[in-house]
């Protein structure tokens, strides 16, 4: 049976433990979340038929923080897999040094089949049920796999209207009309650009002289695929779940993103051949940044990667087995805690311009976002040199270590 992404999750924790020597009862408090939500979304469809779908938010700790983390529209969304991302973003807010805690929601839909119309109602209605446990103070969310700054909007309105002020705090990743941020849209493609190109300084590799392939052509890749091409390097495959083009001598990336916004997809574009993604997975690279979900990288794919590094775009890609296997096969990994912290970053940075009603300029945005990823990458990396721990194991050391102080200081209340 595969691994599924809690159980990745867990086997991660368990080795940070095992790193800090906690203790059984320490660990019990660090894997189990905090608060759990488990809500009915019935949605009035337009043709007047009345559907149900299920919603989760969890909170998986608070001890550094409000809850932070995106809302997720998809079929295959259950609570074990909101679990497994919730505390994904423990660690990453700790690994940058964020004053929040990790949280995650998700409803099971397929936006795909449904009207803007209907996801603003199952939107609006999963918001009033969560209501109670969400606000700028309590749990602030942010758009992630089929959601988007549209349906923030929506749930930021929603709140406001309850509680009879608009409140643009309570959410992140807004649009800029109602209060979002300069450079939220492609600060997880930043981040992972900036951690990429420390990675390859540290092996006197330069950016501009590296071939990259990206699994998912989505938020995170997409961008990601044009801000690697604007630095120079090689953008050589991508792929979405349709499947994906592959060009050796580096795919023209803007005329790809004219072919995406007219057809959907990066299949059919003419000026590359086809590649479907277990084939861009195994390319001959020196980077692979896997963009998409959970678990693509397990035992048996990774057996047959073969770049020099894996930095993960989306959270969760490599199970514990490949992660495994492409340490013994050479292969260094930039774990998604920190890889694609780039847009928990800025959506805090969104969150402070909220809260004080003052917004940066999208050049501030994008300095302090670069320093504060170097930051965090050259602390994970020290640590993994002076350790000899795996980059995964150094960050979650770091913020696992960073959750249970903060734990410990506050003490047991009563």
């Amino acid at each position: 049976m595969p691994a599924s992404a809690l159980d990745t999750a867990k086997a991660q924790l368990a080795g940070a433990v095992q790193v800090l020597g906690y203790d059984d009862g320490l660990h019990e408090m660090l894997a189990t979340p905090r608060r759990e939500v488990n809500v009915a979304v019935p949605l009035r469809r337009d043709d007047g038929r009345t559907v149900l779908f299920h919603g989760y938010r969890v909170q998986h700790n608070v001890s550094r923080g409000p809850g932070k983390g995106g809302l997720r529209y998809a079929p295959s969304v259950d609570v074990d897999e909101v679990r497994a991302l919730a505390m994904w973003m423990t660690w990453k807010c700790a690994i940058v040094d964020l004053p929040y805690g990790g949280a995650k929601g998700g409803v099971a839909i397929d936006p795909r089949c449904y009207s803007d119309a209907e996801l603003e109602r199952v939107t609006r209605r999963y918001t009033s049920e969560i209501m109670p446990v969400i606000g700028p103070e309590r749990d602030i969310m942010a758009p992630d796999m089929g959601t988007s700054e549209r349906t923030m909007a929506w749930v930021m309105d929603t709140y406001s209207v309850n509680q009879g002020y608009t409140i643009p705090a309570v959410v992140t990743g807004k649009p800029i009309t109602v209060g979002g941020s300069l450079g939220r849209t492609t600060a997880t493609s930043a981040g992972v650009v900036h951690v990429t190109a420390a990675a390859l300084d540290e092996a006197g590799v330069p950016l501009s002289e590296v071939s990259v392939a990206i699994q998912g052509f989505g938020k995170v890749g997409s961008h990601a695929a044009a801000l690697f091409a604007a630095r120079g390097a090689r953008v050589v495959a991508v792929s979405d779940q349709y499947g994906g083009v592959h060009d050796p001598d580096g795919l023209d990336v803007r005329s790809l993103f004219e072919h995406v916004a007219s057809t959907g997809s990066v299949v059919g574009f003419d000026r590359a051949d086809p590649i479907d993604n277990d084939a861009l997975l195994a390319l001959e690279v020196d980077v692979l940044v896997p963009a998409a979900v959970e678990g693509v990288l397990d035992g048996d794919t990774a057996r047959t990667v073969r770049a020099r590094w894996v930095v993960e775009g989306a959270n969760g890609p490599t199970t514990a087995e490949g992660d495994r296997v492409l340490a013994a096969n050479g292969v260094t990994v930039v774990p998604d805690v920190l890889a694609n912290a780039g847009g928990v970053v800025v959506s805090y940075f969104e969150w402070v311009q909220a809260n004080q009603a003052y917004w940066w300029t999208e050049q501030e945005i994008g300095e302090k976002l670069e320093h504060r990823m170097l930051h965090a990458y050259d602390e994970v990396a020290g640590l993994a040199r002076r350790e000899e721990l795996s980059l995964r194991d150094a960050a979650l050391v770091i913020g696992v270590q960073r959750v249970a102080e903060a734990h410990q200081i506050r003490g047991l209340y009563p």
